[in-house]
C-alpha cells in the first residue's frame, strides 16, 4: 500500500508540465555550471603559461620568470613538436679556404665570402613567419655548443646536406655558416653557444662550416671545446670540386684567368700549382692527417657528395645512424630534378611546393681542356690512394 502511494505521489509530481520543466532547468543549469568550472581551471593553467612567459621576458618579472622555470618540464612535454621545413632561396655558396699563398687575383676572397653570409642571413630573415604556437615553442628549450659539425669540403655538397638533415625533427641547425673555428675564434664560446638555436632536450644542435677541414687550427679548437663532437666531411671528386670551385669564382669575378693557367705553376713542365686553393683543398688525405691527431676516424663520417645527388636517402640514412638518430628521413622525402641535375624535397610540412635549393647551385661548368684534367687526375691519384686507405673507403674518383 505505502510503495503504490509513493509511486502515485511521483507520478503526480513528473506528470506536472510545469514541475517537469523545473527539473529539466535545474539539470541544464548544473551541467552548465560543471562545464564552466572545467574551463575555468583549463583556462588558469594553459593561457598563464603564454602570458606569463612574455611579460617574464618583456618585464624581466619575477612573476615571469617564476613561471618560465616553474614549468619548463610542462612546456617541453606539450611542445615538442617536429621542426618544420622552410623555403630558403638564397645564396649558399661556401666560403673558401684561407692560405698565404693564395694567388693574389683571390685576395679579395674573404670580401666575396661575407657577402655570401649576409646571403645566408637574408634567406634566413625571408623564411616565413611561424604560427603562434610555432613562436612559443622556439621559445622554449636552450642553447647548447653543437654536438655534430660539418667540417668540409667547399663544393662538396655540404649546403645540400644541412638542409636535407633540418627535415629532421631532432636536427637543430644555424642557416648561416658561423665561422667560429676559423676567423671568430677569439670572440669565445659563449659568443658562439648565442649563435646556436634552441633545442629541446634529445635534439642535436648543429652548424656547418666548410673552411674548418682545411684549417689547421680548426681540430684543436674544436677538440678544446668537446672531444665527443661528431664531425661529418662530405668529399667529391677534387678535380671536379676544383672546377665547381673555379665555376663559383668566375661567376663574381668574369675577369679572372682561365681554369688552365690557374692550376699550373708552368704549363711547360705540367707542374701543378698547389698554392691555388681550389687544387689545395681537394687534397683531402693531407688535410685529414691534421684532424686525426685530435679525433679518432670513428668520430668522422665521410659523406660522398656523389651519392648525395644519386642516392640521397642513403646516404642520409648513413648520418642519421652515425648521429644515432631514428630514420625519419627517406626515399619519400626526394625527387630529382632534371633542369637542375641533383636532388629536391618534395612537398614539406608546412608548405605546398617542393623545396630546391638556390639558383647558385647546380652552375654550368666551363668546358676545360680535357688534357688539363687528365693531368689533375695523376696528380690526386695518389692521394686519393691514400685518403681510401685512411677511410677505409673507395670512392671511386679513378
Amino acid at each position: 500500500m505505502e510503495y503504490s502511494l509513493v509511486c502515485h505521489s511521483l507520478y503526480a509530481f513528473w506528470s506536472s508540465p510545469v514541475k517537469k520543466k523545473l527539473i529539466l532547468l535545474s539539470i541544464m543549469f548544473l551541467v552548465w555550471v560543471y562545464m564552466l568550472y572545467s574551463c575555468v581551471g583549463y583556462c588558469s593553467t594553459m593561457p598563464s603559461l603564454v602570458v606569463d612567459s612574455y611579460r617574464g621576458k618583456e618585464t624581466g618579472s619575477a612573476v615571469g620568470k617564476r613561471t618560465e622555470s616553474g614549468r619548463a618540464d610542462l612546456m617541453s612535454r606539450l611542445l615538442a613538436k617536429p621542426q618544420t621545413w622552410v623555403d630558403i632561396e638564397a645564396d649558399y655558396d661556401e666560403p673558401s679556404i684561407r692560405t698565404a699563398a693564395s694567388r693574389d687575383l683571390l685576395n679579395n676572397e674573404v670580401e666575396m665570402d661575407r657577402a655570401d653570409d649576409w646571403d645566408e642571413m637574408r634567406g634566413e630573415q625571408q623564411r616565413p613567419e611561424p604560427s603562434a604556437m610555432s613562436s612559443f615553442s622556439n621559445g622554449s628549450g636552450s642553447k647548447k655548443l653543437p654536438q655534430a659539425i660539418i667540417i668540409g669540403v667547399k663544393k662538396g655538397g655540404t649546403r645540400a646536406l644541412l638542409e636535407f638533415l633540418r627535415v629532421h625533427p631532432d636536427i637543430r641547425a644555424v642557416g648561416a655558416e658561423p665561422h667560429f673555428f676559423d676567423r671568430n675564434y677569439e670572440n669565445g664560446l659563449e659568443w658562439y653557444r648565442e649563435l646556436m638555436p634552441k633545442t629541446l632536450e634529445g635534439q642535436i644542435t648543429m652548424e656547418k662550416t666548410p673552411s674548418y677541414f682545411v684549417t689547421r687550427e680548426a681540430p684543436a679548437r674544436i677538440a678544446a671545446m668537446s672531444r665527443d663532437t661528431k664531425l661529418i666531411v662530405v668529399v667529391r671528386d677534387p678535380v671536379t670540386r676544383a672546377i665547381s670551385d673555379y665555376t663559383q669564382t668566375l661567376s663574381k669575378k668574369p675577369d679572372i684567368p682561365s681554369f688552365e693557367s690557374l692550376t699550373f705553376k708552368n704549363r711547360t713542365t705540367g707542374l701543378i700549382d698547389t698554392s691555388w686553393s681550389a687544387i689545395q683543398i681537394g687534397i683531402y688525405a693531407k688535410h685529414l692527417d691534421n684532424w686525426l691527431q685530435y679525433f679518432p676516424m670513428e668520430q668522422i663520417l665521410f659523406v660522398s657528395g656523389e651519392r648525395l645527388i644519386s642516392d640521397p636517402a642513403g646516404e642520409l640514412g648513413r648520418v642519421q645512424d652515425f648521429l644515432g638518430l631514428k630514420r625519419i628521413i627517406t626515399d619519400k622525402h626526394f625527387y630529382f630534378n632534371q633542369t637542375k641535375g641533383f636532388p629536391c624535397l618534395k612537398k614539406a610540412e608546412g608548405s605546398s611546393k617542393p623545396h630546391c635549393l638556390g639558383k647558385t647551385k647546380g652552375r654550368t661548368h666551363p668546358n676545360i681542356d680535357p688534357e688539363v684534367v687528365q693531368r689533375l687526375r695523376d696528380f690526386y691519384r695518389p692521394f686519393n690512394m691514400k685518403f681510401y686507405q685512411m677511410t677505409g673507403h673507395n670512392f671511386g674518383w679513378d
